[in-house]
C-alpha cells in the first residue's frame, strides 16, 4: 500500500479523497493555485504544494508542475479526482514514466474510451447497444448534412472529447445544422483543445441512467448498480438518485452486464462509469464511459456500502477487488443534490465571491461532501460546485422528504446558490411521481422564480451577523429570554439551527 498520495484536484472532491486517505493511514499531499491558498483541501492535507497562478493552465492543468510536486514531497501515487487531468491519457502516461502510480485506469483505456466515436465502435464490437449515429468525427458540412438525413432529424451535434455538455447542440432541421456544427466545434476546441464533432440521433425525453463499475488488474470486474441522472441543466446533472424507477430487475441485470462488457472491451482497471440513455420503452443505448470517479459517486456508496475511493486506491496498489457480483446488494434509496454557486434565475450563471456564512444540514443519514466554509473564497476560474448534499432513507418517498428537510436547513450567505431551485424541484409533483427525463427542467422549470424572501432569511442574516461580528445582542427587558440565549434570530423567528 502507498504511504503518501498526492491529490491533483481542488474543492470538495479533493477533500473527499484526503479524508479517505487519512482513514487508510496514508499521508496526503494537496496542490493548490494562488486563488486557493486558503481553500479547505489545503487545510486538510498533511502537506501542500503551490502550483502557480489561478488560471487552470498554469496550475491544475499543468502536468509537469503536478508531477514535480509529487516528486518533491515524496508521493508515490497521484489521485486525479474528476475534471482537470483525470481523463487525460498523456497525464497517466507521464505519471508512469515518472515512477508514480496513477490512481485510475491505464492510459490505453482512457485513450480508447475518451473519444466518443472510437468508444462507439468499441461498444458495437462488444455487442453493447449504441444510439444511431456517425462512427467517425467530421466537420465537413456536406458529410454532416448527408449523415443527418440518414440518421433522421432531430440530431445531436456532439464533441468527440470531454463532457459536461460542452460542444453539444440539438438540431431540429437541416437549416440549423451549419450554425450548430460551427458553434459546437468552437466550444469543443476551447474546452478540450479538440474541435472534433459528430452526429447522433436525438432521443426525445430519455432518461440518463449510468452504471458504476469496478475492475482490477487480476481480471475481476463488477457493477455496483445504477444511478438515475436525468435532472440536468445545460446537459449537466444537478440531482442524482439510486435506484432508478425506470429499471426492472431484468433491465438492471441486462444493463449491468452490458456495462461490465463495455469495461472489459477496453481493458479497464479501477473505477469507471458507463452511461446510457433509456427510452420510454425500456430500450437502452450506450452514451459514453467516464474513465474516472464521478461527481455523483456518493449515491452508489450510500446504497451499496462500498467506499469507492478506498477501492480506487486499493486497486491502484495492486490489491485484488475481493468483491463478487453476488456480493453487491442495494439497500434503500439515496438522493444527491449538487450545491452550486449559480443563479438559476439567470441561466445558472456562475456566482463566485466570498462565502460569508455557511450552515450545512445534519441529522440521520445525511452526508455533506463540501469544499467551503464561512469566509471561503469561491474563485471565478473554476467550476461553481461548492459541495454535494446526499441523503439516504428506506424508500424513495422517505429520501425525498429527508432531502427537502435538509435543503431547508442548508444556508449559504454571500453568494447566490441553486438551493432554492433544488428545493422546488424536489417538492414538485412530477419529481415525486418519478416522471424524469433529460428535459425535465426545461419542461417544468423554464420560467422558475424564487419565492419572496420571508422571515427565515431575515432571521438567518441576523444570526450570521451574530456569528461573524461579535456575539449576541442583549434582549430588551421582558423579552422572555435569558441572556445566554439572546440573539436577534430568536426574536425574528423562522430559521432554526
Amino acid at each position: 500500500m502507498f504511504s503518501k498520495v498526492l491529490v491533483a484536484n481542488r474543492g470538495e472532491i479533493a477533500c473527499r479523497v484526503i479524508r479517505c486517505l487519512k482513514e487508510m493511514g496514508i499521508s496526503s499531499v494537496a496542490v493548490y493555485s494562488e486563488a486557493d491558498s486558503r481553500a479547505l483541501h489545503v487545510r486538510l492535507a498533511d502537506v501542500a504544494a503551490l502550483l502557480g497562478p489561478a488560471e487552470p493552465a498554469s496550475s491544475y492543468l499543468d502536468a509537469e508542475k503536478i508531477i514535480a510536486a509529487a516528486r518533491d514531497t515524496g508521493a508515490e501515487a497521484i489521485h486525479p479526482g474528476y475534471g482537470f487531468l483525470s481523463e487525460n491519457a498523456g497525464f497517466a502516461e507521464a505519471c508512469q514514466k515518472a515512477g508514480l502510480t496513477f490512481i485510475g485506469p491505464p492510459a490505453s483505456a482512457i485513450r480508447a474510451l475518451g473519444r466518443k466515436t472510437a468508444a462507439r465502435r468499441l461498444m458495437m464490437q462488444a455487442g453493447v447497444p449504441v444510439i444511431p449515429g456517425m462512427e467517425r468525427p467530421s466537420s465537413d458540412l456536406g458529410l454532416l448534412t448527408r449523415e443527418a438525413a440518414r440518421i433522421g432529424y432531430p440530431v445531436l451535434v456532439k464533441a468527440t472529447a470531454g463532457g459536461g455538455g460542452k460542444g453539444m447542440r440539438v438540431v431540429a432541421t437541416e437549416s440549423d445544422l451549419a450554425e450548430a456544427a460551427k458553434t459546437a466545434e468552437a466550444e469543443a476546441k476551447a474546452a478540450f483543445n479538440d474541435g472534433g464533432i459528430y452526429l447522433e440521433k436525438y432521443l426525445d425525453r430519455p432518461r440518463h441512467v449510468e452504471i458504476q463499475v469496478l475492475c482490477d488488474r487480476h481480471g475481476n470486474a463488477v457493477h455496483l448498480l445504477e444511478r438515475e441522472c436525468s435532472i440536468q441543466r445545460r446537459h449537466q446533472k444537478i440531482v442524482e438518485e439510486s435506484p432508478s424507477l425506470a429499471l426492472t430487475p431484468e433491465l438492471r441485470e441486462e444493463m449491468g452486464r452490458a456495462a461490465v462488457a463495455a469495461a472489459r472491451s477496453a481493458g479497464y482497471e479501477n473505477a469507471g462509469t458507463v452511461e446510457f440513455l433509456v427510452d420510454r420503452n425500456g430500450g437502452f443505448y450506450f452514451l459514453e464511459v467516464n474513465t474516472r470517479l464521478q461527481v455523483e459517486h456518493p449515491v452508489t456508496e450510500m446504497v451499496t456500502g462500498v467506499d469507492l475511493v478506498r477501492r480506487q486506491v486499493e486497486i491502484a496498489a495492486g490489491l485484488p477487488l475481493n468483491l463478487r457480483q453476488e456480493d453487491v446488494r442495494g439497500r434503500g434509496h439515496a438522493i444527491e443534490c449538487r450545491i452550486c454557486g449559480e443563479d438559476p434565475e439567470n441561466s445558472f450563471y456562475p456566482c463566485p465571491g466570498t462565502v460569508l456564512f455557511v450552515h450545512e444540514p445534519t441529522g440521520p443519514f445525511i452526508r455533506n461532501d463540501s469544499g467551503i466554509f464561512s469566509g471561503a473564497t469561491v474563485p471565478v476560474e473554476y467550476d461553481p460546485l461548492l459541495g454535494k448534499l446526499i441523503v439516504w432513507a428506506e424508500d424513495r418517498a422517505g429520501a425525498i422528504a429527508r432531502m427537502r428537510r435538509a435543503l431547508s436547513d442548508y444556508a449559504v450567505l454571500g453568494i447566490t446558490t441553486i438551493i432554492p431551485f433544488l428545493s422546488d424541484v424536489l417538492a414538485s409533483e412530477p419529481f415525486a411521481r418519478g416522471e424524469l427525463h433529460t428535459g425535465f427542467i426545461e419542461e417544468h422549470f423554464s420560467g422558475w422564480k424564487p419565492a419572496p424572501p420571508g422571515t427565515d432569511v431575515t432571521a438567518l442574516a441576523a444570526y450570521a451577523a451574530d456569528e461573524l461580528f461579535g456575539g449576541p445582542v442583549k434582549p430588551s427587558p421582558g423579552a422572555g429570554y435569558s441572556e445566554a440565549f439572546a440573539s436577534p434570530w430568536r426574536t425574528l423567528g423562522g430559521f432554526r439551527l
